[in-house]
């Protein structure tokens, strides 16, 4: 992990940070490939993890790209290093939006997503903190571009947010006013999210608040499903509505060819 120090750059503007992504985790579709999803783990955690859920699920037709996050110190824990896609000083929708480090990661998944082949349907969804970046990489796909102005390459057909929250939502509706291409793109792209009411590391109402957020900005393919008791983990019932969901939005044939 390197960091370029406090230094000031040209323009009186504080030099850009490096990050270095951890290993990123690969599972192959077990049937025929049909979509690849880019699966983002949460603070402290790392692609591995994930990679052996996602292997267990019902889904053959999907490749998923699960990377890990740049160690980095975090806020939060008082400047302790975690692995995480961008600095946090609260899990909540209202904590102060890390731009540069969201850019990071969204630019990373971007990365992971541009060598799928053509006819192969993109998606990307995460777990907390990687759900926000999730969350984070379907706002600049709708805009074009990235919160730094440069263009967004990917072009996705789904977006899945497990226990998440939707960064920059205050900023959203201003930034997709007037871009054209945006209103169409926030129409068409289905977004899940999925939010246990007893949640007390990302509060539930983060959830709610962000997919009230996104419908008002004009995404209007906007699940939102809820779990009484469930706190900030996954369960069955989840994960079952989760395959169900990317079986129909990203039309998988659902069985292994």
């Amino acid at each position: 992990m390197s960091f370029t120090g406090p230094s000031v750059g040209s323009g009186g503007r504080t030099a850009r940070r490096l990050v270095e992504f951890g290993r990123t985790y690969v599972v192959r579709p077990k049937g025929k490939h049909q979509a690849t999803v880019v699966w983002l783990h949460g603070l402290g955690d790392n692609g591995s993890s994930w990679s052996q859920l996602l292997e267990t699920l019902p889904l053959p037709n999907i490749k998923w790209i699960c990377p890990t996050a740049p160690t980095q110190p975090i806020t939060v824990f008082g400047g302790f290093p975690s692995t995480a896609w961008f600095d946090v000083g609260d899990l909540s929708e209202d904590a102060p939006d890390d731009l540069e480090g969201l850019d990071a990661s969204a630019a990373h998944v971007a990365n992971l997503l541009s060598t799928e082949p053509a006819d192969i349907k993109l998606g990307v969804g995460g777990f907390s903190m990687g759900a926000a970046t999730a969350l984070y990489s379907a706002s600049c796909f709708t805009q074009g571009k990235y919160g730094n102005g440069n263009p967004y390459p990917a072009q996705l057909s789904a977006v899945v947010g497990l226990s998440g929250w939707l960064p920059c939502s205050k900023t959203l509706a201003n930034k997709l006013q007037g871009v054209d291409e945006a209103a169409r793109r926030a129409v068409s792209l289905p977004i899940l999210l999925c939010h246990g009411k007893a949640d007390d590391v990302v509060l539930y109402k983060f959830g709610e608040k962000s997919s009230r957020s996104l419908r008002s900005c004009g995404f209007q393919d906007v699940t939102f499903k809820s779990y009484n008791g469930l706190g900030h983990y996954t369960i069955p019932e989840e994960m079952d509505e989760f395959c169900t969901w990317l079986t129909s939005k990203l039309a998988l044939e659902g069985a292994s060819s």
